[in-house]
C-alpha cells in the first residue's frame, strides 16, 4: 500500500501525525516555551518547565533508541552533520528569545494560538516565516554566510554531539550513553512532587518527546526505502513557516514536504484541543502598539533562528534529542533573551517598581 504512495506525501503525512500531536499538546497541555519561562520567574512554578524536561528526556531516550535499532544513523540528522559554531548559538538564541518575549510566543506557538482563532498569531506566523527565508536565502544571506559560515561535519571527524564525545572517553556505545543520558533528563525532571500530581502534564509533555521521534523515524524510513532520498529530519518551526508559505502559494511547482506537513498538523492538532477544551474564539489585535511590537519580536525571530539554527522546538527538542553541543547552549540563550524581553515589557508596564 505504501509503496503507491509518492515519497513526497509520505513525508508530509509523517509531518502531519507529529504536528498533531505537538498541536494538541499546546492546546490540551499547555506546552508552551514562552509560558514555561514566565512560570519560572514571575508565576514560582516549575512545572512546564519541567515538561520541557519530560519532552526532552523522552525524545533523547526514543532517538537513541532508534540509532540502537539501526533505523536511524546520526549521521543524517542535521544537527550532528553541520560543525558546531558556538557564537552562533549565543546570538541567535538571544535574538530568538527576546523576539519570542516581543511577540508573545514563538512559532510553535503562534501556530497553536491561531488554531485557537488568535488572529494576531497570523501576523506571527507570516512576519516570521518571511524573515527566515530573507535571512536563510534571500538578500541577507550572503551576510549570514560571512558572518556564520556552516561547514559539514568531514567523513571520520566526530559529530557535534554529547554522546559522541564521551563515548570517544569511556568507550562505551553512542546508543548506550544517549539513552542512558535520556533517562536521567527524565528523572531530575519528574523529580517534583507537584509535577508528579499533574499526569496530564507528563503525558502530553511525553507526547512532545513522541512526535520528534516520530520525525526521525519516519523520514529515515522513507529515505531507506524510497527512491528520492529525502533529508531526514524532525520538527522545528522557522523556515518551516516560510516553506509552508511557499507551498501554498506555488505548490503546483514544487512538491509537498514534511515542513507543509508539521505545520498544517500543528494547526490541526489546535484547531481540535481548542474545540475540545471550548476555548476557540476569534481574537484581533486592537492596540497599534502591540501589533507593532508582534511584528518586530517576529522578525527577529525568523533571523535568530536561521542563525542558531532551530528554534524553541528545532533546537530546544529535536537537536536535544541527538544531544547536539548547540542544543542546551542555544535553549540557554533563548532563555536569556526571552527573559530580558519579559523584564522589559514589565518595567515598561509597572514603571514604578
Amino acid at each position: 500500500m505504501f509503496q503507491s504512495i509518492p515519497e513526497p506525501v509520505m513525508v508530509a503525512l509523517v509531518g502531519l501525525f507529529g504536528g498533531v500531536l505537538l498541536g494538541l499538546a499546546a492546546r490540551l497541555g499547555r506546552f508552551c516555551t514562552l509560558g514555561a519561562i514566565e512560570d519560572v520567574l514571575y508565576g514560582g512554578s516549575d512545572t512546564r518547565m519541567r515538561m520541557w524536561g519530560i519532552a526532552i528526556g523522552t525524545a533523547v531516550f526514543g532517538s537513541f533508541g532508534l540509532i540502537a535499532s539501526g533505523h536511524l544513523a546520526s549521521s543524517d540528522t542535521y544537527y550532528l552533520s553541520i560543525k558546531w559554531l558556538p557564537w552562533a548559538s549565543v546570538i541567535g538564541g538571544l535574538m530568538f528569545g527576546y523576539g519570542m518575549a516581543l511577540a508573545g510566543n514563538c512559532g510553535y506557538g503562534a501556530i497553536a494560538r491561531l488554531g485557537g482563532g488568535d488572529l494576531r498569531s497570523f501576523v506571527i506566523v507570516l512576519v516570521m516565516g518571511v524573515s527566515t527565508y530573507v535571512v536563510l536565502s534571500g538578500p541577507i544571506a550572503p551576510l549570514r554566510d560571512l558572518i556564520f559560515p556552516q561547514a559539514e561535519v568531514l567523513p571520520g571527524d566526530t559529530p557535534p554531539g554529547l554522546a559522541h564525545l564521551a563515548a570517544q572517553f569511556i568507550g562505551l556505545p553512542v546508543h548506550f550513553i544517549g539513552m542512558a543520558l535520556g533517562l536521567v533528563i527524565l528523572g531530575v525532571s519528574a523529580s517534583s512532587r507537584a509535577f508528579l500530581d499533574s499526569p496530564k502534564s507528563a503525558f502530553w509533555a511525553a507526547m512532545v518527546g513522541v512526535a520528534i521521534i516520530s520525525g526521525w523515524a519516519g523520514t529515515s524510513w522513507v529515505a531507506d526505502t524510497g527512491f528520492d532520498a529525502p533529508r531526514v529530519v524532525s520538527h522545528s518551526f522557522a523556515a518551516p513557516l516560510g516553506e509552508s508559505i511557499l507551498w501554498w502559494m506555488i505548490g503546483s511547482a514544487q512538491p509537498i514536504s514534511f515542513a507543509v506537513g508539521s505545520v498544517s498538523g500543528v494547526w490541526v492538532g489546535a484547531f481540535i484541543g481548542s474545540l475540545m477544551k471550548g476555548h476557540f474564539r476569534w481574537e484581533a489585535c486592537e492596540d497599534p502598539r502591540e501589533l507593532r511590537r508582534q511584528i518586530f519580536g517576529a522578525a527577529l525571530m525568523g533571523a535568530g533562528a536561521v542563525i542558531a539554527l532551530g528554534c524553541t522546538i528545532g533546537q530546544g527538542v529535536s537537536a536535544f534529542s541527538m544531544l547536539a553541543y548547540s542544543a542546551p547552549v542555544t535553549f540557554t540563550a533563548i532563555f536569556a533573551g526571552a527573559s530580558l524581553g519579559l523584564r522589559q515589557l514589565i518595567v515598561g508596564f509597572n514603571p514604578a517598581e
